[in-house]
């Protein structure tokens, strides 16, 4: 198993991965799908080595991308000394292998290469077990909120309740 920046090559996969993980959401929580997202905006993501992948056997297990502001969904608790964490999308073929953890484990080490002092994740709905999957991995659960101003975020924001999860390091 590799952790290591997606490339441009990978953008194939990148989408089937989260097409898989809205047909997933379709059926657990059709309340909260996340939209189709712009193939430049995610590309932009893969040159700018913000989107990340776990390869196990050669094929692409896992994939997530992360920001260094978030002033969108974090308002005032942005303060330029976090990563964010978003999308993580499992390949339906390595599900039950705990990626969440590994990828907080991964954040920890990338974070304090980067003179960071938070991991911040979130995700939208109150789903009561991917709550306690997070808190399990080592996330804060700071509570849930709507967000004052969602009209520059993706569709899956807007009247969401969203739920807030952040690891401090020490």
């Amino acid at each position: 198993m590799t952790i290591t920046n997606s490339n441009l090559d990978d953008i194939t996969e990148i989408f089937r991965l989260y097409q898989l993980a809205r047909d997933f959401q379709k059926i657990q929580f059709p309340e909260n799908l996340w939209p189709e997202f712009d193939r430049d905006f995610i590309a932009t993501e893969v040159i700018e080595n913000r989107q990340f992948k776990i390869v196990i056997d050669n094929k692409i297990a896992c994939i997530w991308a992360i920001t260094y502001n978030d002033a969108d969904i974090w308002e005032e608790k942005e303060n330029n000394d976090a990563i964010y964490i978003h999308r993580i999308a499992t390949n339906p073929e390595f599900r039950g292998n705990n990626f969440v953890q590994m990828i907080a484990d991964w954040s920890k080490d990338f974070a304090k290469k980067e003179n960071k002092k938070f991991i911040r994740m979130d995700t939208c709905g109150q789903n009561d077990r991917l709550i306690n999957h997070y808190k399990n991995c080592g996330f804060e659960f700071l509570g849930m909120k709507k967000l004052k101003d969602s009209s520059g975020l993706q569709a899956h924001y807007h009247n969401a309740d969203v739920c807030f999860f952040e690891i401090e390091l020490k």
